[in-house]
């Protein structure tokens, strides 16, 4: 694999953007106001820099064992693939995953420690969609949700959902998935949204809850994962490829297929929230009514 070296380069005052290879963040700093505040973030951003490099490198080198099933506790080496494996291994005693479910959310993970700093008001690690976050005594975090993920937000265009963490709430981590994303996914979902206790933990149970957002109809199209790319760790499972308008029986269906799977999430205290969408519909499993959805126009 042969990717350019690492690159990082200031957006505005508070956010920067590191890119190597296939991960690519986008570095949300918030300090408190004091005289050495720039020089605080400026110094934490080289400490996060400074680590950032040898991530993808040995990530790579784990890369074999990352693919196997977690309920095989492949042997891993790096902090980062030890993450993966941790935030999936709750889900594996009960589901088909492999550590590659939690790699975004747990390289967001691993950063987001740089930023454990006193001086910190909040810091959000955000991983292609996937958010790791750092909230002090008294900070917010506001995130709106887009369920296209094959398509930017647009300007003035409603959310989907919207929600506010606080620094008391249990959530640092957020993440999505659907057959519309980056990775594939063995369900129908446009999207699946999930509030959990670390980037990785979300990261893996949206994958989980994306598979089970799902159902049979003609207008389903699907492909061996194993066709689609070489190295794949789903191996000959069949992927969404495509999914032409379904009918509201089916489409019913697979929001309840997704919301079930929520839920047992939901109960063993695996996540905090679930916002599921699929062709203008939408699904919210949550506690304490963390989010505050409505359905898509």
């Amino acid at each position: 694999m042969n990717w350019s070296a690492a690159q990082r380069r200031r957006l505005d005052p508070d956010r920067w953007h590191f890119q190597h290879g296939p991960i690519d963040l986008i570095i949300d700093l918030e300090t408190v106001d004091c005289d050495t505040s720039a020089a605080i973030a400026d110094s934490l951003i080289d400490a996060a820099w400074a680590r950032f490099p040898g991530i993808l490198e040995n990530l790579v080198a784990d890369l074999a064992h990352l693919r196997l099933p977690a309920s095989e506790t492949p042997r891993l080496n790096s902090a980062v693939a030890r993450r993966m494996l941790d935030a999936c291994a709750p889900f594996a005693a009960h589901r088909f995953i492999t550590p590659m479910a939690a790699v975004a959310g747990a390289v967001a993970d691993e950063l987001i420690q740089v930023f454990d700093h006193p001086s910190v008001r909040r810091a959000a690690i955000n991983n292609g969609g996937d958010i790791a976050l750092r909230l002090s005594a008294g900070a917010v975090h506001r995130v709106g949700i887009w369920s296209r993920l094959d398509r930017p937000m647009q300007g003035g265009a409603p959310l989907d959902a919207a929600f506010t963490l606080h620094a008391d709430d249990p959530t640092r981590g957020i993440a999505t998935s659907g057959w519309r994303g980056r990775s594939f996914s063995l369900g129908v979902a446009d999207s699946v949204t999930v509030l959990a206790a670390s980037a990785a933990a979300a990261d893996a149970a949206a994958t989980l809850i994306a598979n089970a957002v799902d159902c049979d109809h003609p207008a389903i199209q699907r492909m061996p994962a194993e066709q689609l790319q070489d190295d794949t760790d789903l191996g000959a499972r069949l992927v969404t490829v495509d999914v032409a308008s379904l009918p509201d029986a089916a489409v019913t269906l697979a929001l309840e297929a997704g919301r079930a799977e929520a839920e047992h999430w939901l109960e063993r205290g695996a996540i905090h929230a679930a916002a599921i969408f699929l062709q203008g519909r939408t699904r919210i499993v949550s506690v304490d009514g963390l989010i505050q959805g409505r359905a898509v126009a």
